[in-house]
């Protein structure tokens, strides 16, 4: 399967997936392994480092930008976020990391966001003027 997406910070990825069933703010909600804190997140204790995430959009302070560098930095971030509005402060942090330490993390609005899977395997191919996400459906 295949999805298009806005290339918000170019980068290609894979990995598991999780999806969040609520927005995230990097700065007070996850740790310095990636690990979701927020007491008040329905996934807390999810850990997102080098997982491809899929939330709907982040959730507040401006702060989460530098937040989400660090982790990119010490590899404690998402392989890639998947969103499905956009967001500034997510792409800013990963503008961020790469200006500060090369390190490209792919961030994209997908135009099909509700098609994405749960769970499994997904790759993100995401160029300047496109992205692609990809997986492959396992039959049972």
């Amino acid at each position: 399967m295949i999805v298009t997406a806005r290339t918000l910070h170019p980068g290609t990825a894979s990995g598991e997936v999780i999806r969040l069933t609520a927005p995230l703010s990097f700065w007070g909600g996850t740790d310095e392994v990636g690990r979701i804190i927020d007491a008040h997140h329905p996934q807390c204790g999810a850990i997102l480092a080098g997982r491809i995430l899929l939330m709907e959009s982040g959730r507040g302070s401006s702060s989460a930008s530098s937040v989400l560098a660090e982790q990119i930095r010490t590899r404690t971030a998402p392989a890639a976020i998947i969103l499905a509005r956009l967001d500034p402060i997510i792409p800013l942090g990963a503008l961020i990391a790469h200006e500060l330490y090369a390190l490209a993390t792919p961030v994209v609005v997908a135009d099909q966001y509700d098609a994405l899977p749960a769970d499994g395997l997904v790759q993100v191919d995401a160029r300047p003027d496109q992205a692609t996400i990809t997986w492959s459906t396992v039959s049972r």
